[in-house]
């Protein structure tokens, strides 16, 4: 089978994993709220679930970004610094100071879109390993972290707190944000032709170069938009939080990738549901309450969380049909003596 044969039967394929994705993160969510009814009432409270809903919104942004570069066959480790470097810049270059908001949130825009490009330019055009690239810029945006904060949080400005952090209609405003960057993305990768060239790159690239598409370009864009998507997401986290800390990214590494891997997009790249990746980012932070709800410590939702990451591999990547051939062939066969 040549490589374009394998590129186009990897799309034909693709749309099944990606609603059984879909699917699973759906019956999953389901399966927690009634969980959370009969073991842990007060996880599943309205207080509960209205505290609980902008930091999935953040964490579902975040994922975006991390769809589309594991929609490259890539990872972003870079995801902690980015996202701290963007809340440090807001709350220590604008504190106490509305008017210099929207210049900051610029000034941190460019610095996500200078990583992006970095990045991009690293593993696009470079060739280099995406893990070692992105650690190595995720180490230098760190640095830049501690040279801004000195280490030290500072309390957000009530202008960002009341755009980020306020509510309309009774719903966070950092929902609106999440659904609308869900359906942005969704429609540019899924219903324009430069979104159907960027699933064909990320399925195959040899057969992708071999068609004339510029292989080494929508790599690169995956990692330029995916710093945009964090620096949407860490600019909501900086207005949510009263006082965010300068490391305040260090807990979204595992839960974007989590929620990647439990919307059903392949870690080898290829299309992914980004629905399904939003979905799964509010089935994690429930995941998270109803954990806290049953007494257990910081340690043990993290160790719930790579479960949920193990299982979501698990799912997805294991040929379950044919491990049960295999055991069932393997089975002795039984003789009744007569």
């Amino acid at each position: 089978m040549d490589s374009s044969t394998k590129a186009s039967v990897a799309l034909r394929r693709s749309p099944l994993r990606a609603s059984r994705g879909l699917v699973t993160v759906i019956v999953a969510l389901l399966l927690l709220v009634v969980s959370g009814l009969v073991f842990a009432p007060s996880s599943v409270s309205s207080g509960a679930i209205q505290g609980m809903l902008p930091f999935a919104a953040v964490l579902a942004i975040i994922a975006l970004g991390q769809t589309l570069v594991v929609m490259q066959g890539g990872i972003d480790l870079s995801v902690p610094g980015s996202v701290s470097l963007v809340i440090v810049l807001v709350t220590h270059q604008a504190y106490g100071d509305d008017a210099k908001v929207l210049p900051v949130a610029l000034l941190a825009l460019g610095a996500a879109l200078l990583t992006g490009l970095g990045n991009g330019f690293l593993i696009g055009r470079l060739g280099l390993n995406p893990i070692i690239a992105t650690l190595g810029t995720n180490a230098l945006l760190y640095a830049a972290v501690l040279a801004v904060s000195g280490g030290t949080p500072r309390e957000t400005t009530r202008l960002l707190a009341r755009l980020a952090g306020g509510t309309t209609l009774g719903v966070p405003h950092a929902v609106y944000v999440a659904v609308v960057a869900t359906a942005v993305t969704s429609v540019l990768v899924k219903k324009t032709v430069a979104g159907r060239r960027f699933e064909a790159v990320g399925a195959n690239g040899l057969a992708a170069w071999a068609s004339g598409l510029r292989v080494e370009g929508f790599r690169a864009g995956g990692y330029v938009f995916a710093q945009v998507l964090y620096w949407l997401g860490a600019l909501l986290l900086a207005g949510i939080l009263n006082k965010p800390t300068a490391y305040q990214g260090d807990g979204y590494l595992l839960a974007s990738v989590a929620a990647v891997v439990l919307g059903g997009t392949s870690l080898l790249g290829g299309r992914g549901n980004l629905v399904a990746t939003a979905l799964a980012a509010l089935f994690l932070i429930q995941l998270d309450q109803f954990v806290l709800a049953l007494g257990l410590d910081y340690a043990g939702k993290t160790l719930v969380q790579s479960a949920a990451f193990a299982i979501g591999v698990a799912l997805y990547t294991i040929n379950w049909a044919r491990l049960r051939r295999r055991f069932a062939t393997r089975r002795p066969e039984v003789t009744v003596a007569t």
